[in-house]
């Protein structure tokens, strides 16, 4: 049986794959983190399952990677995700986390790097044929209306259900 270090170690690894993923718009690899019926709750809406998600994906790429009438696009794909204050907690083969993300952005209006969006990520991650994948991932994003977070530490939630 892994070790809670263990169990980290690699939840933290499936965190980071997913924003190496969606900051080089690999739609893939996004996909990829997440189980078969995974479920991703974002601004876009609620998409669920892998396919779906995978989809979603690439719908973000076109949108990050766009020239519409020969202009330059509104942002270029220069994003970078970063998560800190990551909280972990690991019952047998199911996990929940919480943690802060916030992107860096460097759009082709402004051409320097700024603050782009912040929030929290809610998740339910679970360990499947020995591989730990995101089974529902909530972002809340502070900058979009209807997106930010109830004023509820969210770690006192650990174990229930984010949604």
């Amino acid at each position: 049986m892994p070790t809670y270090a263990e169990d980290r170690a690699e939840i933290e690894n499936l965190q980071a794959r997913y924003l190496f993923a969606l900051d080089w718009q690999d739609p893939d690899e996004y996909a990829e983190t997440f189980a078969e019926d995974g479920i991703l709750d974002w601004v876009g809406g609620i998409v669920e399952g892998r396919e779906a998600i995978r989809e979603e994906g690439h719908g973000m790429r076109e949108y990050f990677t766009k020239r519409a009438s020969g202009e330059e696009p509104t942002r270029a794909p220069r994003l970078r995700h970063f998560i800190t204050n990551t909280v972990i907690q690991v019952d047998g083969d199911a996990a929940w986390s919480r943690s802060f993300w916030f992107e860096i952005d460097n759009d082709t209006r402004l051409r320097v790097p700024y603050v782009g969006g912040y929030g929290h990520y809610e998740d339910r991650i679970a360990r499947i044929e020995g591989k730990w994948l995101f089974t529902f991932r909530k972002i809340w994003n502070e900058c979009i209306e209807g997106r930010q977070a109830e004023y509820v530490n969210p770690v006192r939630q650990m174990g229930h259900n984010p949604g």
